[in-house]
């Protein structure tokens, strides 16, 4: 049965390359400037990557609450290498940072430039990214523990959510995602998946307005912040 859970997981993300090459070199060339469309068209694409693999019963989503989430900093926790594909799946008009590497790669360039913050830049010009693209409507998930982990594992929270906030002026929306086994895990192969359907558990929790923090100094108030981000992520 596993040997036949690998195969369909090899099956579903030659899929997901397929796609991305078709939407790079045929479609994106042409859209690129249109950051809207190109977030739709990544949305759906990758909703209907999700699909396919709940069909194919490699993983499930047990979404215990998530509303309609419009011009946030969403932070989320970090159980596996694909919560982001599943998250930008079920919230429109989002984006994240990405690897500065995955920007000069010509099969992925043209996607990765479309909607996507490069992470590998100074922390001004992250900022200011960050801030263009909150400012024209989208979502900006940040996994502000910066490394995957399990339930109960707690990285330390970094600061870089509390920034771009801050900067932007926007609100953040904290999500709990938690599996409960590895898949996509660090150092795990795409291939190596359970010989169970893995569950994933997402839920939104209380909107932090950034309002209640503001009114001391910066490093106060950044500090304040992460440490509510960390309260609602980790629920210690």
């Amino acid at each position: 049965m596993k040997y036949i859970r690998s195969i369909l997981a090899v099956f579903c993300f030659f899929i997901f390359g397929i796609g991305a090459v078709i939407l790079n070199f045929l479609l994106f060339p042409f859209i690129k400037n249109n950051k809207e469309l190109c977030s739709d068209i990544i949305h759906y694409t990758w909703k209907f990557f999700v699909n396919l693999m709940m069909w194919l019963k490699l993983f499930r989503l047990d979404i215990k609450k998530l509303g309609k989430i419009k011009n946030k900093v969403i932070v989320s926790t970090h159980p596996s290498f694909i919560d982001i594909v599943i998250l930008i799946a079920l919230i429109p008009r989002s984006t994240c940072f990405v690897k500065k590497e995955l920007a000069h790669n010509p099969i992925l360039k043209n996607l990765v430039t479309s909607i996507f913050i490069t992470n590998e830049v100074e922390l001004e010009e992250l900022k200011s990214e960050s801030k263009k693209m909150l400012d024209r409507g989208f979502n900006v998930i940040i996994f502000p523990s910066g490394i995957r982990h399990r339930r109960d594992e707690f990285p330390k929270i970094r600061k870089g959510a509390s920034l771009v906030a801050l900067n932007a002026g926007k609100n953040i929306v904290p999500v709990r995602m938690f599996s409960d086994r590895d898949f996509l895990f660090i150092n795990q192969p795409f291939y190596a998946v359970s010989d169970r359907c893995v569950n994933f558990e997402i839920e939104q929790m209380r909107e932090i307005n950034i309002a209640d923090f503001i009114g001391e100094s910066e490093i106060i108030t950044k500090q304040r912040l992460t440490n509510k981000i960390e309260d609602e992520l980790y629920g210690l």
